[in-house]
């Protein structure tokens, strides 16, 4: 079937195939929602045709089965691909840029087969005016959605704001421009304020042993500094990331002394203070609590009269914990099975997080940042002052504030997440503008906020267009690498330094990339070491050695370099799995798991968990299908038999499990 839609010349047609396999489907029409199936390892597809300038957004209902969705251009190059919740509403939108022949592919995520429903909900142009623009950008938390506030501050000046979507589905208010949201670790900064304030009243200094404060805080044999917990180069468990290990889910109970009790269980410090930037949420409660302290005070009491109240922000609050009311806010939501389920706030985190604002009490706050009339300029310089690791290397992060150059122009932000809020606060001191953006969906774009950015801030920003030479286009397009080198690359790589492990594999002569737990990249060459990355930003270059196989790479993105080791097979049988077997306790988190072999997999058994399924990386060592269990490595003693393990997601490691 064909359906023109008449909107400036833009065109759009779409029909459905199945690849490798096909089952009978109509063709989609715009506003009709159509169903589907997939099988394992199977993908529908739907060609589209679109005019250069197109805006196209829909949505896939992710019935019984995870999918991902992937635009492909006539040159079978994935432009895009969306990935996010499990189950439900997959919303997905394109940029067309190029009139052609393009492909929707609907794949199911992983090895999983089940029904879907697909439909697009419109196509028209790309709009130029900035506002209108960020009417498409915000397309998918409109109507009766969890909805979003958006600000925009231009010196000094709010020169747009606008609320979408519903604060709160059962009883059906909207959201507007003075619903205080949660802003989740935008947060930090406020905490860090609040630090500073104290030292310039001689209460405190950020060189300070966090001890002399807080004199039950545990010896670790190393100074640990207030300024440690403001950068995040402190060493310490991260709480949100240690407690789930425990079958601890983020809207459990959680009383704030855990934090510091679970801190005093550490054995050692994860990595000597000023070494590492590791993200940590306890440090920032702890922050919290000295502020208690040194003030007699109860935080969000101390926050409202000498940060809050002066600076003219009358409705922002620190929430004390998830039973507090806070007037008019917004309830959050995230994606159930069945459609959108309210989800609560993460219990403890004040200091960390916790805090409810307005686009309007937020440009008050980032008014502070140039025209200082609370705690005084040498407190903001501090504030954004990066912080500068022992080996001398200079974060892109100061004082609970991330610092950067961005297109250009000095930024200080920072983005939030509570367990349903998002946020995103963006301020360019050199212009004294900014950007603010809040939502109460869990599936919100927190990189929306780059994109309003660029479309108001063009005159200032330098705007990088993708400038590909003709002779680089036309080698990344014609390049070929014989199939015995592709060969030589396949196989497992590790960067240690972010816990990240990519299979590639070799499929019908193509390099394909599978990041654990995430959606297959495909691979072009443009050398015969080098690829980039189909659907990113990144490249990566495989090392050779004197014999043509490979023993590493590089994997570049975002403007960073990451070595990657290749990792020698492991593909233990069942038989070999059940040397891993048994029952494993953690003394510092004093909880079980119980290791099984069943079916065809390795499981670890919790009794408030799931069976979580272990994958193989390398030897002796697993990856869980759950965040907090990234990778499991297995122990042996000195007769080779497995005695424990320790567990390892990022922010959190080398949590000891000892096997009874």
């Amino acid at each position: 079937m064909k359906s023109i839609i008449p909107i400036l010349l833009l065109t759009f047609f779409i029909s459905c195939q199945q690849n490798p396999k096909m089952n009978n489907s109509s063709d989609l029409e715009i506003g009709i929602e159509q169903s589907g199936s997939l099988l394992q390892k199977t993908s529908k597809s739907y060609e589209i045709q679109l005019d250069s300038n197109a805006f196209v957004l829909g949505s896939v209902n992710q019935k019984t089965v995870d999918v991902i969705v992937k635009l492909v251009d006539d040159a079978n190059k994935e432009v895009a691909s969306f990935d996010g919740p499990a189950r439900g509403l997959e919303y997905f939108s394109f940029n067309i840029n190029k009139t052609g022949t393009y492909r929707l592919e609907v794949e199911p995520f992983e090895e999983q087969s089940g029904d879907y429903s697909i439909i697009i909900d419109k196509v028209e142009p790309i709009a130029t005016d900035p506002s209108k623009r960020v009417d498409q950008l915000l397309s998918f938390y409109s109507n009766d959605q969890p909805g979003a506030v958006i600000g925009v501050i231009e010196d000094g000046e709010m020169v747009f704001s606008k609320a979408y979507g519903k604060a709160n589905i059962t009883h059906n208010l909207d959201f507007k421009l003075n619903t205080p949201t949660n802003i989740g670790s935008v947060s930090k900064q406020f905490t860090a304020f609040a630090i500073l304030l104290l030292e310039k009243q001689g209460l405190l200094s950020i060189d300070d042993d966090v001890r002399k404060h807080i004199p039950e805080f545990p010896d670790f044999g190393e100074l640990i500094t207030i300024k440690n917990l403001l950068n995040h180069t402190n060493g310490l468990r991260e709480i949100y990331n240690l407690l789930p290990i425990t079958g601890w889910s983020g809207e459990n109970k959680l009383l704030r002394s855990e934090i510091l009790n679970s801190l005093k269980r550490q054995k050692k410090l994860q990595v000597s203070p000023g070494e590492e930037f590791n993200y940590n949420n306890s440090a920032f409660i702890l922050l919290a609590e000295i502020v208690e302290r040194k003030t007699d005070s109860k935080f969000p009491d101390w926050m409202k009269k000498n940060v809050f109240e002066p600076l003219g922000m009358k409705d922002s609050y620190v929430r004390s914990d998830p039973s507090q009311i806070i007037p008019n806010a917004s309830q959050g939501y995230s994606q159930g099975e069945n459609g959108f389920i309210e989800a609560g706030d993460l219990y403890a985190a004040y200091g960390a997080g916790g805090i409810y604002t307005t686009p309007l009490d937020l440009s008050k706050w980032l008014q502070n940042f140039k025209e200082p009339k609370v705690g005084g300029k040498e407190v903001i310089e501090k504030l954004v002052t990066p912080g500068i690791l022992k080996k001398g290397d200079t974060l892109p992060y100061a004082l609970g504030i991330g610092v950067r150059e961005r297109k250009g122009l000095k930024m200080y932000a920072h983005s939030g997440a509570d367990i349903a809020h998002r946020a995103y606060l963006i301020y360019y001191p050199e212009i004294n503008s900014g950007i603010i953006t809040m939502s109460n969906n869990a599936s919100f774009s927190t990189s929306i906020g780059n994109e309003i950015s660029d479309l108001f801030f063009a005159n200032h920003l330098v705007m990088k267009e993708k400038k590909v030479q003709d002779d680089d286009s036309e080698n990344s397009q014609t390049f070929k690498v014989d199939v015995k080198t592709l060969k030589s690359y396949v196989g497992k790589y590790k960067a240690s330094s972010i816990g990240l492990v990519i299979d590639y594999k070799l499929e019908k002569g193509q390099l394909i990339a599978y990041p654990t737990g995430q959606s297959a990249l495909p691979l072009q060459p443009t050398s015969k070491a080098t690829f980039a990355y189909d659907g990113i930003v990144a490249t990566i270059v495989f090392k050779l050695n004197d014999d043509g196989k490979s023993v590493g790479a590089l994997h570049k993105q975002g403007g960073k370099d990451y070595e990657m080791i290749k990792l020698p097979p492991f593909d233990p049988s069942l038989e070999d799995l059940k040397a891993y077997e048994g029952k494993y306790f953690c003394d510092e988190l004093e909880t079980f798991y119980t290791i099984v072999v069943k079916d065809t997999a390795m499981y670890a058994m919790h009794r408030n968990l799931k069976d979580i399924t272990f994958s193989p990386i390398e030897n002796d060592t697993f990856k869980g299908d759950v965040f907090f269990m990234n990778e499991v490595a297995f122990i042996r003693d000195s007769n080779g038999k497995i005695n424990a393990f320790s567990v390892s997601n990022g922010r959190t490691k080398g949590i000891h499990f000892k096997k009874q």
